[in-house]
Order: C-alpha cells, then sequence, then structure tokens
C-alpha cells in the first residue's frame, strides 16, 4: 500500500493545514487570534497522529497561553513572548505591562512534493512597546510518513537574529530564581488524557527526574480519552549555536509538557546583529512505544 501523501493547504490566510492522505495532521496558526495576554504568537494546533487521534491541547484552562506547540520565550530582557504572568523572586508570578507579539510577515516557501512539506517564513518578534527586537527566519519540515509504523516527524530549524541594537537576554523562569522551571524555545503541551504519562529518555533515562537534565531525546507516552488506545511524542533535542547546553523541561503531572529548553539554568546573551540558531525534531506516533522501540527511533530520527 502506498504511504499517504502530504499535502498543504491555506485556510482562509490565517492557518495552513497540512494533511497526511485524508488525515488533518497538523494546523499551522501563523496569523493567531489571541488577546495581548497570550502574547499573540504562530501555533501548531490541532496535531494529529495518522489515524487522527489528538496530541496536542488549546488554551488549556489552567495556562490559556499554552498552544499546541509553539516558538516562544518567557524571560528575554524584561519582556515576555510567553503569555502570562512573569516570574520574579521578589512577587512570584505577577503580570506586568511586558507582553510581546511575534508576527507572521512573509512565507518565503510553501510547498510539497507528496512525500514532504516545506513552510518557511519570516516573523518579527515586537515588544510591548512595539518595538522591533528580533528578525526570525523560521522552517518547518513535515516528513517521513509511515503508515505501517503509524509515525510522521516534523523538524523545526529557526534563526533569531537580534536587531534590537543592543544585547538581548534569553533566560527562563529559572535563570530569574524559580528551580526547575527553566522553559524556554520550542514548547509542546500535551492533550489532558497524557497527564501522568511515561517518560522515557535516551541512554536507559527516565521519569520526572529529567527535568534539567541533557539527553539527545525524550518521549511521553500517553493514553486517549474517548478513543481506544494512545500514543507517543518523541522530540530531539537537536541543536543550539549558543554555547549553553540544551536542557530539557519535562512535566507528567499536573499537565503533560516537553520543551528542549535552549536556556533553562543558564542565560544566552546574543549581541546585536548575532543570530541564534536552533534546530528540533519532533515525532509524533500513533500507539504507545515501549523503550525497546524508542531506543530504535532515538537513533533513526537523532539530528
Amino acid at each position: 500500500m502506498p504511504e499517504p501523501k502530504l499535502t498543504a493547504r491555506d485556510e482562509d490566510d490565517k492557518a495552513l493545514v497540512i494533511t497526511a492522505g485524508d488525515v488533518d495532521i497538523a494546523h499551522y496558526v501563523y496569523r493567531p487570534d489571541a488577546p495581548d495576554a497570550e502574547a499573540p504568537k504562530p501555533y501548531l494546533h490541532p496535531i494529529r497522529s495518522l489515524s487522527g487521534a489528538p496530541l496536542s491541547v488549546y488554551r488549556p484552562h489552567d495556562h490559556r497561553w499554552h498552544k499546541g506547540l509553539q516558538m516562544t520565550w518567557a524571560h528575554l530582557s524584561g519582556q515576555n513572548f510567553w503569555g502570562g504572568p512573569t516570574f520574579s523572586v521578589e512577587r512570584n508570578y505577577h503580570w506586568q505591562d511586558n507582553l510581546g507579539h511575534i508576527n507572521h510577515t512573509a512565507f518565503t516557501d510553501v510547498s510539497a512534493d507528496g512525500q514532504r512539506v516545506t513552510v518557511a517564513e519570516g516573523l518579527r518578534w515586537v515588544s510591548a512597546q512595539g518595538e522591533h527586537w528580533i528578525t526570525e527566519e523560521r522552517r518547518q519540515l513535515f516528513h517521513s510518513v509511515d503508515a505501517e509504523r503509524g509515525l510522521w516527524a516534523l523538524d523545526f530549524t529557526t534563526e533569531l537574529r537580534n536587531v534590537r541594537g543592543t544585547t538581548l537576554h534569553f533566560g527562563s523562569p529559572t535563570t530569574h530564581g524559580r528551580p526547575m522551571a527553566g522553559y524556554a524555545g520550542f514548547f509542546w503541551r500535551g492533550p489532558r488524557s497524557f497527564t501522568g504519562g511515561t517518560i522515557i529518555a535516551a541512554g536507559g533515562q527516565g521519569g520526572e527526574e529529567m527535568m534539567g537534565r541533557q539527553a539527545p531525546w525524550l518521549a511521553m507516552v500517553g493514553r486517549h480519552d474517548e478513543i481506544d488506545g494512545g500514543g507517543t511524542v518523541l522530540a530531539v533535542a537537536g541543536h543550539s549555536s549558543a554555547s549553553v547546553p540544551i536542557k530539557w523541561f519535562v512535566r507528567r503531572e499536573a499537565f503533560a509538557v516537553i520543551s528542549p529548553s535552549p536556556s533553562f539554568d543558564e542565560e544566552i546573551a546574543l549581541a546585536d546583529g548575532d543570530t541564534l540558531e536552533l534546530a528540533h525534531r519532533y515525532v509524533f506516533i500513533d500507539h504507545m512505544c515501549d523503550r525497546a522501540e524508542l531506543d530504535e527511533l532515538g537513533a533513526e530520527f537523532a539530528l
């Protein structure tokens, strides 16, 4: 049986819909309709397996600014491109007038050849005061559809060029005093049903102790509501051009999240005119994987 063909279509000049055969596996919403409090930015949701099972969540009640899979940053030289309140040691989480936007400017490539869909675009990171701080060149590649194994993959690469006129400091709540809260960068929020799921990582590692650790890959295995069975999201840490190592931000309670954080517990200082380059990969799998299968997939999809 031939593999389902990958295609892309635009919906209302707001979202690209990526389809494998007759299943919409991802919506890339590049012009979001979100309030300033949620730091509007492009995101991927819904994300689905090849059978159509849900593998992301949108605006959960506990964090309305969590939207599927998105590129974002909570602490960037005093600005919050994440959404919601900002953490400080003195005031804990509190609302500030510091919520920026990440704005799509134009696509430079949207193409499909049946086996892959390429989406390349330019974006601008704009501060709460309307200042253009970062010019981003982003590329997303949807590929490796495998009906027999029930999986498909997404490659995410980005170049963040500092145009502010002074050094930018990329941090996290942990760099600002909150232990084990180093979320930053490319962030996935799983379905509610994945709460309490199993965390499996490279090298025999796993569990909640992966928070703040390094590993080439990490996966969350969970069960579905409404439909039988479960699924697996495998994240490959990839690369950062900064000297700061990528460390995992991962939780299974009180909800399922994964982020290969480029600034978990150490800030990145990006000089004016310099570029931060990141590359990550996510694999969405239509069943619950065990360690043996994930060890093989981790090697196969390594970056």
